[in-house]
């Protein structure tokens, strides 16, 4: 190869390889939620499952010799906590779909990953997580709320029920620009490479299923959502996932109307004309863990040996079980990636 071919061969192997690759942005993936997104599987109950025969193979990429991996090109910040993905940023001592849900992103791109977790226990889309283009809640509703919030505190006022309205969004909101905003703080070596929004995840519905009134506007409060989140983070095509509740798996032995109106409820936000090929909805009970639900149903307490192999937690936090959380987080994850090949 004579000179001029080599430097016409050098300069497009830098123009392929050098500093394009390098600069380009971080793939910002958000997970946000109530419980479930938190996640609840121990980790001790992983450290079991990566040497047990039954499971090693599932959970082999986790780890490198019972040592858990920590990922140089996926971080993830989860409220007050961040670092590098590896186990524990579920609650304390767990994971969620986190974990997996980043190993599956991360191998998928060649650029960084970072994700940010904005999650809380214990909250319903029609109150804590309301948009603000569904407007006001019922009347009724309001005033049903304000009494029980005097049987504790006679004092208490319309205006303090009002400003839970919406306060998780809000949060959301604030951590998500706010971790935007200081980014290079959760991606080391960031060199202002600029980042790209890839996807948001919404894993949530227990609070909105035990109450009949916020199950029945649950489909236009999800849409209202949607548009919200884009609106509010500037990005109009930022592409969806909506995990429907999976608690009990696909085949309970007790028909339960109830869960199933709600998970209905969920799934129509995906049949909506404007979101066709930008939502795309993850049936989440086709993952639920039949070993551990097996257990569980005869009695954990009394085969508390076999139950600590399996499971680590309530049937409504999917049992804490790892295999089952993992299944979630990869199925969200490839439903993301799948929207973008598009």
């Amino acid at each position: 190869m004579n000179r001029l071919a080599i430097a016409i061969f050098v300069s497009f192997s830098w123009f392929l390889c050098g500093p394009l690759a390098a600069e380009q942005p971080v793939k910002v993936f958000v997970l946000a939620g109530q419980s479930n997104m938190v996640g609840h599987a121990r980790v001790s109950l992983l450290e079991h499952q990566i040497t047990d025969p039954a499971t090693r193979e599932i959970f082999a990429h986790l780890h490198d010799n019972g040592e858990f991996v920590v990922r140089d090109d996926v971080f993830i910040k989860f409220l007050d906590r961040y670092g590098k993905l590896t186990v524990g940023f579920g609650a304390r001592d767990k994971i969620g779909p986190e974990l997996e849900f980043g190993h599956t992103v991360g191998n998928h791109y060649d650029e960084p990953v970072l994700l940010i977790k904005s999650a809380w226990g214990g909250k319903s889309l029609y109150r804590d997580f309301r948009p603000p283009s569904a407007g006001q809640a019922d009347e009724s509703i309001i005033g049903q709320q304000l009494e029980n919030l005097r049987k504790k505190n006679p004092d208490a006022t319309m205006d303090e029920v009002m400003q839970t309205y919406g306060v998780n969004f809000r949060a959301m909101i604030d951590d998500i620009q706010q971790t935007l905003d200081n980014i290079a703080e959760y991606v080391p070596d960031y060199n202002n490479r600029g980042y790209e929004l890839a996807g948001f995840v919404w894993f949530q519905g227990w609070n909105d299923m035990i109450n009949d009134e916020f199950t029945a506007a649950y489909t236009d409060n999800m849409a209202h959502f949607i548009r919200d989140v884009r609106v509010q983070l500037k990005s109009p095509e930022l592409p969806f996932v909506v995990g429907v509740l999976g608690v009990g798996g696909t085949a309970e032995e007790r028909p339960s109307p109830k869960k199933d109106q709600f998970k209905q409820a969920q799934a129509a936000v995906g049949e909506m004309d404007e979101f066709h090929g930008n939502v795309t909805i993850v049936h989440t009970d086709q993952y639920w863990d039949m070993e551990a639900d097996a257990v569980f149903k005869k009695g954990w307490r009394e085969n508390f040996d076999a139950w600590e192999k399996v499971g680590s937690d309530r049937p409504y936090h999917y049992l804490g079980s790892v295999k089952c959380y993992s299944r979630i987080g990869r199925a969200f994850a490839e439903a993301l990636i799948a929207m973008d090949d598009q």
